[in-house]
């Protein structure tokens, strides 16, 4: 399989004076495993369901492959496969009648692309015959993206797969995505779980409708600024409330058990102010920013640097 490349240039969208989607540029190369990752109300449905051509710009273009997402609809249909963020099959359909209907849809049969989708298709055919609504969250997914491969799609559009999954089914999800991509299928995915843009090749963080930063994980990474300090302790909420009434904190945010911290000055006045509050068992340790840190700072900072 070919995956064909995605290009936006200069798209926007807007309800109201509200603009959902502003100027966002973003080129995606065939092939690539995509992420667009972003809390909700950031912008990342309406740019899809731009892209999928459920939905005009205002003003830019997308391209896929040659093919003008507006003027050419018809053909953009063929090629992509689109998941919506939510579940949108007929709940009261089987799940082999929901892969036949999409399947006849686009012309073709589930037998003619069984070994396509096989490896996840063998994960539903123990509940074939029970009706879609009676299906867990996970395996709803996987019949999702069962439908939207049916028909072998060059570029597919996966908008929040993994929300309200069990994390066994989140792996199991990532695992086909990864399968698809080595073959050669373009895949956009957008997901607010910051951990998940590991799994992409690249990525674009987004927020209030604009692009912040794009690139590697590791390139948004290493573009952090300033020394990160993990601080560990007991009672990490009442530590938390203190190190941020610390006059020589830049930025203070809570990560599991532990704080995430930047300071102004020498790392060792905040130790010793700690220990004054009564936090006698805190650790204080240098730390690598995790994309969540690179988001954070970000959208602190208001960066628009891509």
């Amino acid at each position: 399989m070919t995956g064909l490349g995605v290009e936006i240039k200069g798209v926007v969208k807007k309800y109201g004076t509200l603009k959902a989607v502003d100027d966002v540029s973003l080129r995606v190369s065939p092939g690539e495993l995509f992420g667009i990752i972003g809390p909700d109300g950031a912008g990342k449905s309406t740019l899809f369901r731009m892209i999928a051509t459920l939905l005009l710009p205002d003003s830019g273009k997308i391209t896929i492959g040659d093919r003008d997402v507006v003027g050419d609809y018809r053909d953009v249909r063929s090629v992509l496969g689109y998941m919506p963020g939510k579940f949108s099959l007929y709940q009261d359909l089987t799940v082999r009648e929901n892969l036949d209907f999409y399947a006849s849809v686009f012309g073709t049969t589930v037998g003619e692309n069984y070994h396509f989708i096989s490896d996840i298709y063998r994960m539903l055919k123990p509940f074939e015959k029970r009706l879609a609504r009676h299906l867990s969250g996970g395996m709803k997914q996987k019949l999702a993206l069962c439908c939207s491969l049916i028909h072998r799609p060059q570029v597919l559009l996966l908008d929040e797969p993994t929300t309200g999954v069990d994390p066994v089914s989140r792996y199991e999800f990532w695992e086909i995505l990864k399968r698809l991509s080595a073959d050669g299928m373009t895949i956009i995915v957008s997901t607010p779980y910051m951990d998940e843009a590991y799994k992409c090749s690249r990525m674009a963080m987004m927020i209030g409708g604009k692009v912040i930063k794009e690139g590697t994980p590791d390139d948004i990474i290493a573009g952090y600024n300033g020394k990160l300090w993990k601080v560990s302790g007991r009672e990490v909420y009442g530590m938390l409330l203190a190190v941020k009434a610390y006059c020589g904190v830049v930025s203070c945010d809570s990560f599991g058990d532990s704080l995430h911290v930047v300071v102004r000055d020498d790392i060792e006045g905040l130790r010793s102010y700690l220990r004054e509050k009564g936090y006698d068992d805190v650790t204080v340790e240098a730390t690598k920013p995790t994309v969540e840190d690179c988001f954070i700072e970000l959208v602190r900072d208001g960066c628009s640097d891509r």
